[in-house]
């Protein structure tokens, strides 16, 4: 689905904006502070209900206000509309989701109805932070190209749960301990096998979108599940039992999952500069809404915070050709109009609009 009309009330320094975009690319120009990275964090907030920005969604409301509301209408080619809707009060610790007017069941609900992809200054994660963020990576696309995904993860988390508390006790009961290993070596392993798989679907789309962006050097992808590849994973659970015991939680499995990223063997984080790092980041985002559009039928919406940083002249006008080709929803945040119209081809009729002192306005350009 693709977001049809966006409205904010009281939402950072957004009073009041009523924004309909258009299906392709939209540009969002103004200067810095105005407001332009505020749209794209509504847009996320939406589907992830959580910000890029700040850990504390009270911290979203306006200055003097008591609340903030976010308010979305998705649609698709069929004409099926769905709205969704996220408010934060400050005398209220919880948010207050709706989805199609009723609560949501699980967050993973609206996840799935708004796919999207984030590239900005945080995107270097992928590179520079631990394995956590190549999991998320790996796992967000399992659970929008999977319908067994998200069932078999939320499994395997509960018995990893339920295996650490054990460990954590004095005295262990051997029996109930050996119930969590196969547990978590169950789901686990068809975890890991879904991991694989993506992975080898990814990969030779990234391959691609890096040449056609131009950069050279060969960079590869493998997996690294978490334990030793010799030995099924309820083998190593027992094994590692009375180290785990130790340490007080279970030290192997898909939780130490990695994506590694290497140029000839070395980290790609040690070898690349900032601009090819970022071009590294870009593709396999790229890559990600490419095959999410193969496997799943979907459109993925890309939000692209900043897009002249870090890249020169030649390599956004690549980037952009790549995003023009996925005729995906796309929202860019730049505060070089001139620069952005030489990016863009004017064949794909962007869309533009004007940030300026909270106040969001169509742009004739």
């Amino acid at each position: 689905m693709r977001l049809k009309r966006l409205t904010l009330t009281h939402f950072r320094n957004l009073t009041q904006a009523d924004f309909y975009p258009g299906p392709g690319i939209n540009l969002l120009v103004g200067e810095n502070g105005s407001g332009k990275t505020s749209i794209l964090e509504a847009i996320y907030l939406l589907a992830m209900v959580r910000s890029f920005r700040s850990k504390r969604l009270k911290h979203l409301i306006q200055h003097q206000q008591s609340a903030f509301t976010v308010h979305g209408r998705l649609g698709n080619e069929q004409g099926d509309d769905l709205n969704i809707a996220v408010q934060r009060r400050l005398a209220s610790d919880e948010v207050d989701v709706r989805l199609r007017g009723e609560r949501p069941g699980t967050l993973a609900q609206l996840t799935a109805e708004l796919p999207l992809q984030l590239i900005n200054s945080d995107a270097f994660r992928l590179l520079e932070g631990g394995p956590k963020e190549r999991r998320q990576f790996l796992d967000w696309g399992g659970f929008h190209t999977n319908v067994q995904f998200i069932g078999l993860w939320q499994r395997f988390q509960r018995a990893l749960k339920q295996r650490n508390s054990l460990l954590r006790h004095a005295k262990i009961d051997a029996l109930q301990l050996d119930v969590w290993d196969r547990e978590m070596a169950a789901y686990g392993s068809q975890l890991t096998q879904l991991r694989e798989e993506y992975l080898d679907s990814l990969t030779p789309l990234f391959s691609a979108r890096l040449q056609e962006l131009g950069l050279s050097q060969s960079i590869s992808l493998s997996f690294q599940r978490g334990w030793d590849r010799q030995m099924p994973l309820y083998d190593h659970l027992q094994a590692s039992r009375d180290k785990d015991k130790e340490q007080g939680f279970t030290q192997s499995g898909p939780q130490r999952a990695d994506l590694k990223i290497s140029v000839e063997g070395r980290a790609a984080l040690d070898v690349l500069s900032r601009g090819q790092q970022k071009l590294v980041v870009s593709a396999l985002k790229l890559a990600q809404g490419e095959l999410l559009s193969r496997q799943a039928g979907k459109k993925c919406v890309y939000l692209i915070d900043d897009l002249p940083a870090e890249l020169d002249s030649q390599h956004r006008r690549q980037f952009c050709a790549l995003l023009e080709k996925q005729q995906a929803q796309v929202f860019i945040s730049s505060v070089e109009a001139d620069a952005l119209a030489d990016w863009i081809s004017e064949n794909n009729s962007p869309a533009w609009f004007h940030v300026k002192q909270g106040q969001l306005l169509p742009l004739s350009h």
